[in-house]
């Protein structure tokens, strides 16, 4: 089967590294990563776009489309030395028939997942982690992946607008479904007015870990961060991660569907989406709710881009420490670089 590309605009690749069709797997079978497009907001309540979001995610930069991104800090390059990433395009998906896309999109990333390779998906609204986790879950021993969701709001809802399916109830149906367990569900940056008091009950009996902004405040981030890879680590035995760009506040990701006031910053996610991808075993990712045409300047779109790049480059890392300590970060930029040179001598 040919390789569908993407729905929307022209045919480019992730950055431009190598292109591959999901349903063969002769095409990835040396990939670590294998990126997929879900351009599906048909679940939108506010404002639609996130179709166009996979993309502007996968073409937003200033550097050529060359396939390779050295890290200056993590030292690897994920694009191209030190892991294999290949893009599959876009899935053909309808955003008029929400269950049709999602079980197009179910199918291929538990395909994907299936044959070894990550899965990194593109979206779309937040829908699309319906099908993304249980897609991935059906490649791992039952309830032993955790979710770390990165969002303004819980998406536990149950009805919304008389449909069970929608971009503000994709959690609640994976915990119900048996996908993934609620106690092994933690939550980042939820804020403003909803959900109401019924649907946060139901959060607490499912024993979900949600950790709202005024306790990354008052903690601080790399705190709330300790305590969730402590839940999601215990008896898991690898992490999706899930980033809805609007955890982070409007000012810097205002193209997206239903922004709220005071999210994270743009260093912050990064920061957070890099040590989770170098710390933690990540079997899958997303990245959702990037609205083009509420964008401004490009703002929305180059984080959104950089949120993978940041994953990519954790996992590369992760892998290139093996069983050693782990790579530092905050190393000096310059520390081992280059060819010592002899100190002048005093007289």
């Amino acid at each position: 089967m040919t390789r569908y590309g993407p729905m929307y605009g022209p045919d480019y690749t992730f950055l431009g590294v190598p292109a591959c069709d999901w349903q063969e797997p002769e095409t990835y079978a040396d990939a670590d990563v294998v990126v997929i497009g879900a351009p599906f907001d048909g679940g939108t309540s506010h404002r639609p776009g996130a179709r166009f979001g996979p993309q502007v995610i996968r073409g937003t930069d200033y550097l050529p489309h060359d396939g390779s991104r050295p890290h200056m800090a993590m030292r690897v390059d994920a694009l191209r030395d030190d892991l294999t990433v290949k893009d599959a395009g876009d899935l053909e998906v309808f955003s008029g028939d929400v269950e049709r896309s999602c079980r197009t999109i179910e199918e291929a990333v538990a395909f994907v997942a299936g044959h070894g390779a990550i899965p990194l998906v593109l979206g779309g609204d937040h829908t699309v982690t319906w099908p993304d986790v249980t897609g991935v879950s059906r490649a791992h021993p039952p309830q032993r992946v955790s979710v770390i969701h990165f969002d303004a709001h819980a998406d536990t809802g149950h009805i919304e607008f008389g449909s069970l399916y929608g971009h503000g109830q994709p959690m609640r149906r994976l915990i119900e479904s048996g996908a993934v367990r609620g106690d092994r569900f933690l939550q980042l940056g939820l804020r403003g007015y909803w959900p109401g008091p019924d649907v946060l009950d139901w959060m607490a009996d499912q024993r979900m870990n949600s950790f709202h902004m005024s306790e990354i405040v008052e903690r601080g981030l790399d705190a709330v961060l300790d305590s969730a890879f402590t839940i999601a680590l215990d008896e898991c035995d690898g992490i999706f991660l899930s980033v809805d760009i609007d955890v982070c506040d409007p000012g810097h990701a205002p193209g997206t569907g239903t922004p709220e006031p005071g999210g994270l910053t743009a260093r912050q996610l990064l920061d957070a989406v890099s040590r989770i991808c170098h710390e933690l075993p990540v079997v899958g990712m997303d990245i959702v709710e990037v609205s083009p045409p509420f964008d401004h300047a490009e703002i929305t779109a180059m984080l959104g881009n950089r949120v993978v790049l940041e994953a990519l480059s954790g996992i590369a890392r992760r892998r290139k420490d093996g069983e050693g300590p782990l790579w530092r970060r905050s190393t000096p930029l310059l520390q081992g670089r280059g060819v010592q040179r002899d100190q002048p001598t005093k007289s």
